[in-house]
């Protein structure tokens, strides 16, 4: 298996779109998602189209793709970008049958530094909702301090949740 993580390309935008779209309302409900607040499909492609092609100063995301064997397994995204200073990722693992195997662990590491890389942070700030273990393991692994659990609407999708707030730093 070789695992491949590296910035997401205009034309894989869809991985996020169907993702979102494919999941059962439970899912979502896990993910803190508000299904009523999913962008219709073409309006959202277009935009994550247009984030991957203004210069890495200018974005206000950046997409990363996993691969295993050059098939997409997961991706990941930051949002909340301070060039230069901090932004806040987001992990998904794609493909159920391979959540829990450690994957994204190493997904995370991998995306973390091409984050610090390309947008100069000093701090990765990630909040996965409080009572989805999952990814709270996942980043504590992948060398994240935890800061707090708080409540806040942490994006666009989400509704009112408990989460807990990491950080990575350098």
């Amino acid at each position: 298996m070789t695992l491949t993580v590296r910035e997401m390309m205009s034309s894989e935008v869809n991985i996020i779109i169907q993702y979102f779209q494919d999941s059962t309302p439970e899912h979502l409900e896990i993910l803190g998602v508000d299904p009523s607040r999913l962008p219709p499909a073409q309006s959202w492609r277009e935009r994550l189209q247009r984030e991957c092609t203004l210069p890495i100063e200018q974005r206000t995301m950046m997409l990363v793709i996993w691969l295993s064997d050059e098939q997409p397994v997961g991706f990941s995204t930051s949002d909340k970008i301070r060039y230069g200073e901090q932004a806040h990722m987001h992990l998904h693992v794609t493909e159920p049958e391979r959540r829990h195997q450690g994957t994204g662990v190493e997904c995370v590491r991998r995306s973390a530094d091409i984050y610090f890389e390309r947008l100069k942070l000093k701090r990765l700030f990630c909040e996965p909702n409080a009572f989805n273990v999952p990814p709270n393991r996942t980043l504590q692994k992948a060398g994240f301090k935890y800061l707090k659990t708080h409540m806040t609407v942490p994006g666009p999708l989400n509704f009112h949740q408990a989460v807990t707030r990491w950080v990575m730093e350098r």
